[in-house]
């Protein structure tokens, strides 16, 4: 696979506000290990290699066990994540494939369970990000790994 063109070049303006938007992550009431969950699970939904290597890699530097990475694709029949962790995935997936007729009452619900108002917002915020990220990397074509040395992924010990 070539890379098409490099957006950040490009679009430099553009990509330094989807970056400091990003970065803002950190400020979330979110905590990390679910805002993994989250940025993996898009990118598998999504199916884009850049972001769901990045994010696995990001994970593990984070001391992410390897079981539960494993598990993402199938968290519904996993053991291994928390009703948090569940709405989180739940909240995820529904977003980033919004069905026709919207995020029904239950899912919203299920979701309020485990969640503050603030913290939806602000995971909903996390949601619209990765999806972002996704979409840019696919349409231009980003290498998996390619990044690596310049994120400070090495760390993980996948490359």
């Amino acid at each position: 696979m070539t890379q098409r063109l490099n957006y950040m070049q490009q679009s430099p303006e553009l990509f330094k506000g989807m970056m400091g938007f990003s970065m803002s992550e950190k400020k979330s009431s979110i905590e990390e290990g679910i805002l993994h969950l989250v940025h993996i699970r898009a990118s598998q939904m999504n199916g884009c290699g850049f972001c769901l290597d990045m994010h696995i890699k990001q994970a593990k530097i984070h001391e992410e066990s390897e079981l539960r990475l494993y598990h993402i694709s199938i968290w519904r029949e996993s053991t291994l994540f928390s009703p948090r962790e569940r709405a989180a995935l739940a909240w995820t997936e529904i977003l980033t494939s919004l069905p026709e007729h919207g995020v029904s009452d239950e899912i919203y619900d299920r979701v309020r369970g485990q969640f503050s108002e603030k913290e939806i917002s602000d995971l909903t915020f996390s949601v619209m990000a990765i999806n972002a990220w996704n979409r840019v990397n696919i349409a231009f074509k980003y290498v998996p790994g390619s990044a690596d040395v310049e994120y400070g992924l090495t760390k993980a010990g996948l490359s």
